[in-house]
């Protein structure tokens, strides 16, 4: 039987650090020019910290291969840099993966607007 959480886990806080500072990393250290506009929406870290999926955006969908293709030459920088600004036993390894919630999100609500622009008024 699990132990009930008390206040932020370490696990969660972890992954916050490492949210921040990839975020600082990809938007100031990446000089790939491959890499354009990505916004860091979420990390997931396994229990043991030894791998870290980092969910992302891009702003303009038609760069979004080439941006993958550049997070994924840059990950051992990242992940060398992650070691050097946060002190863990061990730094997790990085998998990138394209976030598409807001995609879908926009577009139910898309579905929304539509369904509530045909339904007539009632009185």
């Amino acid at each position: 039987m699990r132990k009930p959480q008390r206040g932020y886990a370490r696990q969660d806080r972890v992954k916050e650090q490492i949210m921040r500072e990839l975020a600082e990393l990809v938007r100031k250290g990446l000089k790939d020019p491959r890499a354009g506009f990505i916004t860091i929406n979420d990390v997931e870290v396994t229990r043991d910290y030894s791998h870290a999926t980092v969910y992302y955006t891009v702003l303009d969908d038609a760069t979004r291969e080439i941006t993958e293709d550049a997070l994924e030459h840059a990950k051992g920088y990242l992940r060398s840099e992650l070691g050097k600004r946060i002190k863990l036993f061990r730094i997790p390894e990085l998998h990138f993966k394209y976030d598409e919630s807001l995609e879908r999100g926009m577009s139910i609500s898309h579905l929304i607007d539509q369904v509530a622009a045909e339904k007539p008024v009632e009185d």
